[in-house]
């Protein structure tokens, strides 16, 4: 043990680090304990309990931090077409969940009720309302959201628990279901409920549509 192991803030950051290392490495909350926690850091037991009560409190302030990284991520990401950023910021979340891949399935089994958690969504449902004011997607930007976090949830959290499926490159994939749930989005927002033509109109139809929006793209990419 340490003879003078630092207190105040300083410990309590210490303390969480060393919580994060455990949680990475056992890859479970359940092997996390306050007294792993205080071996790791260089503390008593008793040393821990007084910034945190107990070990659910401990793993809500790592789960706290993990928000907290997410949302600076999400953030951080800048691109003056809306369309594009929200990808990207799609992207980020999907990058964040894959590099730490136990603290993001502690987030998801816990209570999303907490300001860090509500944070990270506005911050997407803000980029999904500029789309919406650009027009490029219409409807209830919090609907919107919702489904674009449930699909890239989905493509994170598989690739999490099946390590070992056949996945193709993870960075193509990820992009092919972001850019997926996107352009579903702003074609079923135009669609909405509306009954859908026989297979084979369908697809004249579509392809006539990807056939502009390509001709749109490298007009831009000439000018």
């Amino acid at each position: 043990m340490r003879a003078n192991p630092g207190e105040g803030v300083r410990l309590r950051e210490e303390i969480l680090v060393a919580a994060e290392g455990l949680l990475a490495e056992a890859g479970t909350e359940e092997a996390l304990t306050l007294r792993a926690v205080a071996a790791r850091t260089g503390v008593s037991t008793p040393s821990v309990y007084m910034h945190f009560a107990n070990k659910d409190e401990l793993i809500e302030a790592v789960c706290l931090r993990s928000w907290d990284e997410l949302a600076r991520r999400i953030r951080s990401v800048e691109d003056p077409d809306p369309f594009q950023r929200l990808g990207r910021c799609g992207r980020a979340y999907a990058g964040f969940a894959l590099e730490y891949p136990t603290q993001y399935r502690v987030l998801m089994m816990r209570p999303t009720d907490n300001p860090a958690a509500h944070a990270c969504f506005e911050l997407m449902a803000a980029a999904v309302r500029d789309c919406v004011d650009a027009g490029v997607l219409r409807g209830h930007p919090g609907r919107i959201t919702l489904g674009l976090w449930a699909a890239i949830h989905g493509c994170v959290s598989l690739l999490i628990a099946q390590p070992g499926f056949p996945w193709p490159d993870v960075d193509d994939f990820v992009d092919q279901v972001v850019r997926t749930a996107g352009l579903g989005s702003a074609v079923y927002s135009r669609v909405h409920k509306a009954p859908l033509v026989p297979s084979g109109k369908l697809a004249q139809t579509f392809d006539a549509a990807c056939r502009t929006i390509r001709s749109d793209v490298e007009h831009t990419s000439d000018q």
